[in-house]
């Protein structure tokens, strides 16, 4: 095992010889969405973007079904339709899986990938200097909590889906084209308990420039109005003592900062030339902040 979950990496790797090794990963939630075939799609793009964000290629993958007896089983076959589309849209063969009865709905996918044992990409490597990027806007919690309340717009709901949907191969392909440094999946932790993580395995400070982080529309007016997740205090909580806001940052911002996102962008700390160039190659990709030498705080938000 060379990468297990000792730093808080998206996915586990353990080597097979000098130039292979397997990367494998586990992630299955609640519906994110009204339609069932969505749903499926964002589970498996969630699932996916773990081994991307290793810089890894998947090859193949369990499903994991949690599903009402008496439930709707049209419903349960757009679900597996909506991922099964995505795992053969990315050449992964879906190879079993396991189901179980549940008053609650959720699904998802364990995946196994192959990757490259000298060139894995890890939480643990940003450097003083680099420049961080992100390859998508944030906001997904918030609005999927507005969208089950029926407040959410028609522009937000789109976006957020379209945002879930997108997956990471293209980034994560570039990244390792251009020799990232380090590379995490924002998921549940939001950006700010992601970056963290980041910050704590590589012993840096991470400076973020709210003002720069892209944001899905109607985020800041829907936390104003309240829709936020269990998301905002946990994450809080998780990395309490380790942040500072700089004044200035208003307080929808700051939530929208820690909200936990489904299939979220990856977050890569690139030399400065290099991110110049990523982010002119992955559209929606954007420069949010730098790395620096260890400092008070891990992550400084201004």
């Amino acid at each position: 095992m060379i990468v297990g979950f000792e730093k808080s990496d998206d996915a586990g790797v353990f080597r097979l010889n000098d130039t292979t090794a397997l990367v494998q990963t586990v992630d299955f939630f609640t519906p994110v969405a009204d339609d069932p075939e969505i749903y499926g799609r964002v589970a498996a793009i969630n699932a996916l973007n773990d081994i991307y964000a290793m810089g890894g290629t998947p090859l193949s993958a369990l499903s994991i079904v949690c599903y009402p007896q008496k439930g709707d089983w049209d419903v349960l076959g757009s679900i597996l339709k909506g991922g099964q589309a995505e795992m053969n849209s990315a050449n992964v063969a879906v190879i079993g899986g396991h189901s179980i009865d549940d008053t609650e709905m959720k699904f998802g996918y364990a995946v196994t990938g192959t990757i490259d044992p000298r060139r894995v990409v890890r939480n643990a490597g940003a450097v003083p200097g680099d420049l961080l990027v992100l390859t998508k806007a944030i906001g997904t919690g918030a609005i999927n909590t507005a969208v089950k309340k029926g407040v959410a717009s028609q522009e937000a709901e789109t976006a957020a889906i379209k945002a879930m949907t997108t997956s990471a191969a293209l980034a994560s392909k570039e990244m390792l084209r251009l020799g990232a440094n380090a590379c995490t999946d924002v998921t549940g932790f939001g950006l700010i308990g992601h970056a963290f993580e980041m910050a704590n395995a590589s012993e840096v400070t991470l400076e973020i420039d709210s003002a720069l982080v892209p944001l899905l529309p109607d985020v800041l007016e829907l936390i104003g109005q309240g829709m936020l997740t269990r998301g905002d205090k946990n994450n809080r909580d998780y990395v309490e003592g380790e942040y500072v806001f700089n004044p200035g940052v208003s307080p929808e911002l700051q939530s929208a900062l820690f909200d936990p996102q489904t299939a979220g962008g990856l977050l890569i700390s690139l030399p400065e030339a290099q991110a110049t160039e990523f982010v002119n190659v992955v559209e929606g990709a954007a420069i949010i902040g730098t790395v620096r030498n260890r400092g008070s705080y891990l992550i400084e938000i201004k």
